[in-house]
């Protein structure tokens, strides 16, 4: 039986364009070597295709340890998060939750990027949640609550601690 954190393809498919536009916007965060950047060029693309109902989930569970890898080649930890956003987001096609991650770490980004500046985390989250469209938030909505189920990334884990975990749990609270 699958997992709950799955959800259906249409609503991964979904959920995948706010994934990605987390991700995106702290990207510019990221610097590596060209070959990690091309990698994280390439994920971004692919998974903006699976959005548009260009690729398969099965062609993306292939390849979505490509941009993890590629993280470790980021020169600043807030570059480590901002390409795990993307990796996040690539992941998407194999679990509906991995959409959450890639909030989450690109609001850790942010924090890291600006490290005495609370007001801009805060920022970034508000940012999230307005870009939801309300098929996305429906989609959303289908997800546990982090850490009640651990059959994926919203079990007790990497993603329910610190700030990765208190992302998810502000904007699970704000969708509802």
């Amino acid at each position: 039986m699958a997992s709950i954190q799955t959800l259906s393809d249409s609503d991964r498919r979904a959920i995948a364009r706010w994934a990605l536009a987390c991700a995106e916007r702290v990207l510019p965060l990221f610097d590596a070597d060209e070959a990690a950047a091309e990698e994280i060029r390439d994920a971004v693309a692919r998974t903006r295709a699976y959005g548009a109902g260009e690729s398969s989930a099965a062609v993306e569970i292939s390849k979505r340890l490509v941009a993890v890898k590629a993280a470790n080649a980021a020169t600043t930890p807030a570059g480590t998060a901002a390409a795990r956003a993307v990796a996040q987001a690539a992941a998407v096609a194999h679990m509906g939750a991995h959409a959450l991650g890639a909030a989450a770490y690109a609001t850790k980004a942010v924090a890291l990027a600006h490290p005495n500046q609370q007001e801009a985390v805060q920022e970034e989250i508000r940012w999230q949640v307005a870009q939801l469209s309300e098929r996305e938030r429906s989609a959303l909505r289908l997800l546990p609550q982090l850490g009640v189920d651990s059959s994926g990334p919203l079990g007790v884990g990497l993603l329910s601690r610190g700030i990765l975990g208190a992302t998810i749990r502000e904007i699970q609270a704000q969708i509802g």
